[in-house]
């Protein structure tokens, strides 16, 4: 299980969600639907983005949930969580969501250290810099690069 938000999926997400793909028999990349935050890009169109740029991988499936990530993995027979290390810091917050989902349901979690090429890249700083024009290029899939311009462009209008 390869769970997030991914808004929008970035090439970082990519990285561990191929990487992951080389490991386990099948990779379930789990939309967080969460409905107190206002994503760019609907949960649909995330699924949607997601499963175009992860068509390459055959073990690779996309879907959404809500509620507690255990409670998804248990519902899909997922017993690892897989997540992407890019600093100390992720370390520490997520060491402490390792901890509670191993409590609670037996989920283990992997933590996979990020390609270097990826440790600076989030969602949120990818949207910031790509509002203020900035180039976002060689951190998105062309795809979706596409889409968040288009996005970018009709909430300026």
């Amino acid at each position: 299980m390869c769970p997030g938000s991914f808004d929008p999926v970035t090439n970082g997400h990519l990285d561990i969600v191929g990487r992951s793909s080389r490991l386990f028999d099948e990779v379930i990349v789990g939309v967080l639907i969460n409905q107190s935050k206002q994503g760019l890009f609907t949960v649909d169109e995330r699924i949607e983005l997601l499963r175009e740029v992860t068509a390459d991988y055959p073990n690779v499936r996309v879907e959404s949930f809500r509620g507690l990530l255990v409670d998804f993995c248990r519902a899909q027979e997922a017993s690892v969580v897989v997540k992407g290390l890019r600093a100390v810091s992720d370390f520490d917050y997520e060491l402490q969501m390792a901890q509670m989902n191993i409590g609670l349901a037996g989920v283990e979690t992997l933590f996979m250290p990020t390609n270097p090429l990826y440790s600076f890249v989030s969602s949120s700083l990818v949207k910031e810099v790509a509002k203020w024009g900035g180039d976002v290029s060689a951190h998105l899939p062309e795809s979706v690069l596409r889409r968040l311009v288009d996005r970018m462009e009709s909430t300026r209008s």
